[in-house]
């Protein structure tokens, strides 16, 4: 396994921020009137076969240049361990819907931000992967800073829900983190080729997305056509684009999830929001509050905390004996 320093996965971290974040740009553009005027369902589907014709070719490159060095397990075990991560987002993404039933939209955004510290603790837990004091003071302050952002100075509902949205919100965050972790897991296991296993999780993902959409059609009497006949419709550039960036959003977590960890990946997505809030300041003339300022300066502080190097002095050189004074203790 190719072992990185803290500052490579820095910079893997803001390579991901700055794709994430222009996903929400993206989406945000390609409305009209207000509205999606495609099915969204269909961009997940069409990012998932992007990635796994690209992981296909990159692998086939791979194999040719360095056959032997090009590992692939093909044993049913392992490559029945590849479908579990679409399991668990299944999962989450129906919490998702039931918490979002008892708690409001920044309550929803506020509980998201649990999946932080948890992703922290499964990391620990799960992995053996040791934090030092100072790691987990800064993704505790991550957590402070992305919650910060997210309260509204004249939001007096907030955080006012019933214990059932409570609930649901630490089952989707344990959830959300139980998916990265069991991904890392996933990839490092073994010294498979990165494309092999890019190959099995969204061969699988494809898999997952067409049945959804299938399932969707039918609960919908096919009202707007069956999705393999009707799955482009309204899509246009924007679109296009936004599927691209998933397929490499998605090609970058697995290099991460394989060459650094998880946590690399919680930093990204809580900066891209972060920074996505920022922009939209520019772009969509939001209304620029102090809560999202103090939110970016803490993120800030806990990531210099998280991955800079140790400030502290070394500890000094030992002194050195000399022979006489080994005579001497010898003599004692």
């Amino acid at each position: 396994m190719v072992a990185i320093t803290n500052m490579q996965k820095l910079g893997a971290a803001a390579t991901l921020t700055l794709l994430t974040c222009s996903q929400g740009l993206l989406m945000e553009a390609s409305k009209e009137g207000g509205h999606y005027p495609y099915n969204v369902a269909t961009v997940p589907l069409m990012s998932e076969l992007m990635k796994f014709f690209l992981s296909a070719i990159l692998l086939y490159k791979a194999h040719n240049r360095d056959p032997k060095g090009t590992q692939m397990t093909t044993d049913w075990k392992s490559v029945l361990l590849f479908p579990i991560p679409s399991v668990i987002y299944l999962f989450h993404n129906n919490v998702q819907f039931y918490t979002m039933a008892y708690v409001d939209a920044a309550t929803y955004q506020i509980l998201g931000n649990l999946k932080i510290v948890t992703t922290g603790a499964l990391f620990y837990i799960a992995l053996k992967r040791h934090l030092s004091r100072i790691q987990w003071l800064a993704l505790v302050l991550l957590m402070a800073g992305a919650t910060t952002s997210q309260i509204s100075s004249n939001g007096g509902g907030t955080l006012q829900a019933p214990i059932q949205g409570y609930m649901l919100g630490i089952v989707s965050a344990c959830l959300s983190a139980t998916a990265g972790v069991y991904t890392e897991f996933l990839m490092k296991k073994n010294n498979d080729n990165l494309y092999f296993q890019n190959l099995q999780l969204y061969g699988f993902g494809t898999i997952f997305n067409a049945i959804r959409l299938t399932v969707d059609d039918y609960n919908s009497s096919y009202e707007n056509g069956f999705w393999l006949s009707t799955g482009l419709r309204g899509w246009n550039t924007i679109t296009w684009l936004i599927a691209i960036n998933f397929a490499f959003s998605g090609l970058f977590v697995s290099w991460i999830m394989k060459f650094a960890d998880t946590i690399v990946k919680v930093y990204a997505t809580s900066s891209a929001m972060l920074l996505t809030a920022l922009l939209s300041v520019w772009f969509f003339d939001l209304e620029p509050t102090l809560q999202l300022f103090l939110g970016i300066l803490i993120a800030c502080i806990s990531i210099n905390l998280y991955f800079m190097p140790n400030d502290s002095p070394p500890p000094p050189p030992a002194p050195v004996v000399t022979k006489d004074e080994e005579e001497v203790d010898r003599a004692r």
